[in-house]
């Protein structure tokens, strides 16, 4: 029996990295996945890619910072599908490593609001359809959530503020059924690197940074959201899900 057969999931910024991973993911463990993200052409090439493998799958754009969009996403899955089932809020941008001081008004609405505002409004649209169909949510939160030091001062805060959003839904809304846990990614060789400045050295300290010594992948990272979404953690909430090669171990 395939773990997401009669599912529906969302993954936002589902188009590249961790999201492509953990959608083409969901659609191989037989949900029917709704692939949303900012850039159309991304989105599309993954929603051909799990058509092509045998996977249900279609495209919605979304601005995860923007609550009308999200909004739209989810009640035109609900109405089109008849459910939700699995909100993976997984769409993220970096701040360039920016130092708080250095950072403007800008960089800093910006990386909040994609990073921590769009899982909010995602978790707040998806709520209502989670109740019913007793389903539950995932967020990518980052090894920059548990400490600093893993971006700069926008990003850290937005991942700290995810951190905090999962233990309170988790505690509001467990009695309701619905389960809301994060991933907590370390190095992971990801296409969100080409928002990354020109850093002499920055693999080997990433590589210096992990026990296990080497970048994780994206697949990897997608197979600890496909089990936090599962019924194999039906007994699991609040919990972020380190899969950092050990970084926070030290």
């Amino acid at each position: 029996m395939l773990r997401f057969s009669h599912k529906v999931v969302i993954v936002t910024g589902g188009g590249s990295g961790i999201g492509r991973a953990a959608a083409i993911g969901f659609a191989r463990e037989g949900a029917e996945t709704v692939v949303a993200d900012i850039v159309e052409a991304d989105g599309q090439a993954v929603v051909a890619e799990i058509a092509a493998a045998g996977g249900k799958a279609s495209f919605v754009a979304v601005n995860v910072g923007d609550p009308a969009s999200v909004n739209a996403l989810v009640s035109g899955v609900a109405e089109r599908f008849g459910r939700l089932d699995v909100y993976f809020s997984n769409a993220g941008i970096l701040d360039g490593f920016t130092p708080g001081a250095a950072t403007s008004d800008a960089v800093w609405d910006r990386v909040i609001g994609v990073n921590l505002s769009g899982c909010f409004y995602g978790a707040r649209a998806a709520m209502p359809h989670l109740v019913k169909s007793t389903g539950n949510i995932v967020m990518t939160a980052s090894v920059a959530a548990l400490g600093a030091n893993a971006g700069g001062a926008a990003y850290t805060t937005s991942k700290h503020g995810v951190a905090g959003l999962v233990h309170t839904l988790a505690f509001e809304e467990g009695a309701k059924g619905v389960r809301v846990n994060a991933v907590a990614p370390g190095g992971i060789r990801t296409n969100i690197s080409r928002d990354m400045p020109e850093t002499p050295g920055i693999d080997e300290w990433v590589k210096a940074q992990t026990p296990l010594g080497r970048y994780g992948t994206a697949e990897e990272v997608a197979e600890a959201v496909l089990f936090l979404a599962s019924d194999a953690a039906s007994f699991i909430t609040g919990t972020m899900l380190r899969v950092d090669g050990g970084w926070r171990s030290k």
